[in-house]
């Protein structure tokens, strides 16, 4: 009998057969009936995506009762399935695509041969992270926050569909672990002090009692918002004590038995094949064939560039003895940038970030023509996953426009966000960062695929585009404690090119990056392990913001020097934003086509 995955993928064979009585589909029309077919392929693999994109709903409703298969079978059905989209996508005549559909076409492509090819060789790892479970990843760290966040309670509905998965959760604890197993088989192990991290956070949840953990409290705070009746809270308190913890339990106990046998090494360099693996992971997350000896390289020339722009700003600003570094530790360490460290000091952080976001949204129209209709908010990291949390992230809002994006502010210690570190991180983050470049890609006339796919180089080298041009509109014309932080937040991403390679590819230790970066940037140590350990987990990830942000900056002095006056501001970002996130060298045929059109 076939199961529901195989008959989608049939029916997608069929359906690019003509009817006898019919014209034959267009190529065009084949690529959309598989776009669409893939899109129904995906969240029946992975539930949650359905959830997090709002589409849930109406014949996709059982979705919501459902979490994604983190088994080893689960893992090689997610293979197949990638491998069979791509045969599918390859039949199609390419030649006879054009326009906006050709470039669909390719960013689709693109994709999934980079999926296949990590698939195809690595019997480890899921996609381009060579590790399931550490502090950055793994149920334990994800599904609290998605259950609390992102899975909707409006009906009683949708809370016997929240117990279904909070039961399921606890099979997904275990089905992480069972990979764990297999790829420590293969001498897959991430180091001793992600798995350190791991657990701090593992304990966390586990400390609370099972009546007050946020997979409880959750539902029976919002099931009484909602005034739907029955003892909901008592029920999921039920299934995390007698079904989560005691997987946890088991979980906690696997990790500390790893952390006895792992290393200390830092770099992908010591997996099986792990050369080519770091190779693969760069190319993934670039989407460009720069070496890493290049990224290195890159990284070395941001740095500078950066240091000397700081310099000159902070000599201005009477702020001259020192190496860069050391005045950015002395800035850090300024009370007079420092929020107290207390609940209440945070929640005035957070409303001091609304009000700028506010101010640039008035300011959004003299540079946009297209904006977001999709509104966002500002939240705080939840307490339990932020000890091994970046410092902020994005979580995008619903197609339907019922949840709005958010930007996540990780708030574990004031000290490592000073006032004058906030403007960038919040231009990054919302607008005219990650939330405008989302939504926008969401509201468009694209296919569903398209609208929701990403690439790691395009999204991020948008959000740190996105922070220089805050510098170019004015945004720190009266505030050079600011553009100190956006300089050093560039710096940052020239940091982390630095690191990420040194690391991965030329043996670097886990210590010598912790102190460059601190050297470098003046960070606070406990925000330097932070990210450096988020390197070591997640290769050539970080290595997307600058590379991408020049890429853009270099498609709109292109466009700048072929248009001249005729150049518009707005009409580059049309151009940039609207077809949706492209790998980067088809970010450039698609600038070229839009100066093509320009010139008339």
């Amino acid at each position: 009998m076939l199961n529901r995955r195989e008959l989608l993928a049939s029916a997608a064979a069929v359906s690019l057969i003509p009817a006898a009585a019919e014209p034959a589909a267009s190529p065009a029309e084949q690529a959309n009936v598989l776009y669409a077919t893939f899109i129904d392929e995906m969240m029946e693999a992975a539930p949650e995506f359905a959830t997090s994109m709002g589409l849930d709903t109406g014949a996709k409703s059982y979705l919501r009762r459902r979490l994604a298969k983190h088994s080893l079978a689960g893992r090689q059905e997610r293979k197949r399935l990638g491998a069979s989209m791509l045969a599918r996508l390859e039949k199609v005549n390419r030649k006879a695509l054009t326009g906006q559909d050709a470039t669909n076409y390719d960013a689709v492509l693109y994709g999934l041969r980079q999926e296949d090819a990590i698939a195809r060789r690595f019997a480890y790892g899921d996609s381009a992270n060579p590790y399931v479970v550490q502090q950055l990843g793994g149920a334990y760290q994800q599904g609290p926050d998605f259950l609390d966040s992102q899975h909707p309670i409006e009906t009683k509905a949708d809370a016997d569909a929240y117990l279904a998965r909070l039961e399921s959760f606890a099979a997904t604890l275990d089905e992480d672990s069972e990979v764990v197993r297999h790829d420590t088989g293969l001498g897959v192990i991430p180091p001793d002090f992600a798995l350190a991290s791991a657990l701090t956070q593992m304990a966390a949840l586990r400390a609370t009692p099972a009546e007050k953990s946020v997979l409880t409290a959750s539902l029976a705070r919002r099931t009484a918002d909602k005034h739907i009746d029955g003892d909901w809270g008592a029920q999921a308190a039920a299934i995390v004590s007698g079904k989560v913890y005691p997987a946890l339990d088991r979980q906690i106990a696997l990790m500390t038995e790893l952390k006895a046998k792992a290393s200390h090494d830092a770099g992908v360099w010591k997996l099986p094949d792990g050369e080519a693996f770091y190779a693969l992971a760069l190319e993934n997350q670039t989407t460009t064939k720069m070496s890493p000896a290049e990224v290195h390289q890159l990284g070395l020339d941001v740095v500078a560039e950066c240091t000397a722009q700081s310099d000159a700003i902070m000599k201005a600003n009477g702020l001259s003895q020192g190496t860069v570094g050391m005045r950015l530790r002395a800035m850090f360490l300024d009370p007079k940038f420092r929020y107290a460290n207390t609940d209440a000091a945070k929640e005035t952080l957070i409303a001091d970030l609304n009000a700028k976001l506010a101010e640039v949204t008035n300011l959004l129209p003299r540079y946009f023509r297209t904006l977001p209709k999709a509104g966002v908010q500002v939240k705080r990291v939840p307490k339990y996953i932020e000890s091994g949390a970046p410092g902020g992230y994005y979580q995008n809002a619903t197609l339907d426009g019922k949840r709005p994006g958010t930007y996540y502010i990780n708030l574990r210690d004031t000290a490592e966000v000073p006032s004058w570190t906030l403007p960038t991180l919040t231009f990054h983050e919302a607008i005219p960062g990650h939330h405008l470049q989302i939504s926008i890609a969401q509201e468009t006339y694209l296919p569903l695929i398209r609208r929701i796919g990403g690439y790691n180089a395009y999204v991020e080298g948008w959000a740190l585009y996105a922070e220089q041009l805050a510098v170019e509109i004015g945004l720190y014309d009266h505030d050079p404690w600011g553009h100190i932080g956006q300089l050093h937040d560039a710096m940052l991403r020239g940091v982390r090119l630095v690191i990420d390679t040194g690391l991965h590819q030329m043996r670097w230790t886990r210590e010598q990056a912790i102190k460059y970066y601190v050297d470098t940037l003046g960070d606070p140590e406990s925000g330097a392990i932070s990210e450096v350990e988020r390197y070591c987990v997640w290769p050539g990830q970080a290595c997307g913001y600058m590379v991408g942000k020049r890429v853009i900056l270099a498609q709109r002095d292109k466009a700048k020097a072929v248009l001249g006056p005729r150049f518009d501001l707005k009409a580059f970002h049309d151009a940039v934003l609207k077809p949706g996130a492209l790998p980067l060298d088809e970010l450039a045929s698609v600038v070229d086509a839009y100066i093509a059109s320009a010139k008339g």
